[in-house]
């Protein structure tokens, strides 16, 4: 999955700091400006008879100080906040799949989503994670690992329709054997080939199939509760509002009522019964 590349040096210097997490472009942008500030702030250079090219050359060298002590540093900031967006995209992305009972979350994404999603799953393992996205000479790889001493090599295949064939994994075993990688992973959001997984059986490659990416990523990944589910109750009250047998039906949809206790207005502490479907209905009725 090739990466179209800037070739503005700031751009590229942008996401090179963004490939970081976000307080290594922090760090970055207050050393820079510290280091570029000290020689801002030298004294100008006096031409001495016979070195009037040194002392353009150090001109030159102080005014380009005088600027960079402030682009460089805001570049960094930029590259940080987009590492940190990144990331908490890249959580979105695990959030929804840890939550999603079927594949059809993953076969709705794009490449570049499932390529994320695929390195935010691995960071969930204790992998460091290098995003290189497919480009050069590497045969498509897509995602360096590394934890401790070891080195693994990710292809991606966001594949809706056509199974990972032989030829994807061979090219991975050959770009693995010559880089002197511990081994390699091959992730796809739908199937392999027969042949595919023959190939890989007994070689330091891994094929992961939509399947067993979901289930990878559920075990490192808890389901996070709802952001728009009703506050927590203390124990009184979760018992207080547990349905009585005798409880009336909603006055609103017909449903079974349940006994609750107003935590705020001008009923604060009285019990009252509320539909058990709420907040779908905000059926009530005095108890």
């Amino acid at each position: 999955m090739a990466r179209k590349r800037n070739d503005h040096p700031l751009r590229e210097l942008t996401h090179i700091v963004a490939l970081f997490p976000w307080w290594v472009g922090v760090l970055l942008a207050a050393g820079s400006y510290i280091v570029l500030h000290h020689y801002a702030v030298q004294p100008a250079p006096v031409p001495m008879p016979g070195q009037s090219g040194a002392a353009a050359a150090q001109g030159l060298l102080k005014s380009l100080a005088f600027f960079g002590q402030y682009l460089v540093p805001a570049v960094c900031l930029i590259g940080a906040a987009l590492s940190a967006w990144k990331r908490r995209e890249r959580q979105v992305l695990v959030d929804r799949i840890a939550a999603s009972s079927s594949l059809a979350e993953l076969e709705a994404m794009t490449w570049k989503q499932f390529e994320h999603l695929v390195g935010e799953a691995f960071r969930l393992k204790d992998f460091s994670v290098a995003d290189i996205g497919g480009g050069g000479p590497d045969g498509g790889v897509d995602l360096v690992l590394t934890r401790g001493s070891e080195r693994f090599l990710v292809q991606c295949k966001q594949w809706k329709a056509l199974k990972v064939g032989v030829e994807v994994v061979r090219e991975l075993y050959g770009v693995v054997a010559a880089k002197g990688a511990t081994g390699g992973f091959v992730v796809t959001s739908g199937e392999y080939t027969r042949e595919a997984r023959a190939f890989a059986e007994g070689r330091n490659l891994t094929l992961i199939n939509g399947v067993a990416l979901q289930q990878m990523i559920a075990s490192v990944r808890p389901v996070r509760a709802l952001e728009n589910a009703p506050p927590a109750e203390n124990p009184a009250s979760s018992l207080a509002a547990t349905p009585a047998p005798a409880s009336p039906n909603c006055p609103v949809c017909g449903k079974a009522m349940a006994r609750r206790i107003a935590r705020r207005g001008s009923h604060e502490g009285r019990a009252f019964w509320g539909c058990s479907d709420y907040p779908n209905c905000k059926g009530t009725r005095t108890a």
